[in-house]
């Protein structure tokens, strides 16, 4: 699979800004069927960084109500990268 189907978009929230500032923790919205390997490789070709390790979670997608009925959303998944000691991804 190439590099850009496999990330996605980072995801940025308060907690992962946070683990990106001080743990060199990153986290990205990712294909559902990417393995960890895969997800390895595609961050180190997009951004030229080396991955320490990776860490993967399947997120349920939620029920809401609209007016024609109830919708669940689609299974999301997201990876958490770490980098080895002193890189950086300049995210914006």
């Amino acid at each position: 699979m190439d590099a850009t189907y496999v990330v996605k978009r980072p995801m940025l929230t308060e907690k992962s800004t946070f683990a990106m500032n001080e743990e060199g923790r990153y986290t990205f919205l990712v294909d559902r069927t990417a393995s960890k390997d895969e997800i390895r490789r595609a961050v180190e070709t997009l951004y030229g960084v080396k991955v320490v390790g990776v860490t993967t979670q399947v997120r349920k997608g939620k029920e809401r109500r609209l007016k024609y009925g109830w919708v669940t959303e689609k299974l999301s998944k997201k990876a958490v990268v770490k980098l080895a000691e002193g890189q950086t991804i300049e995210l914006f």
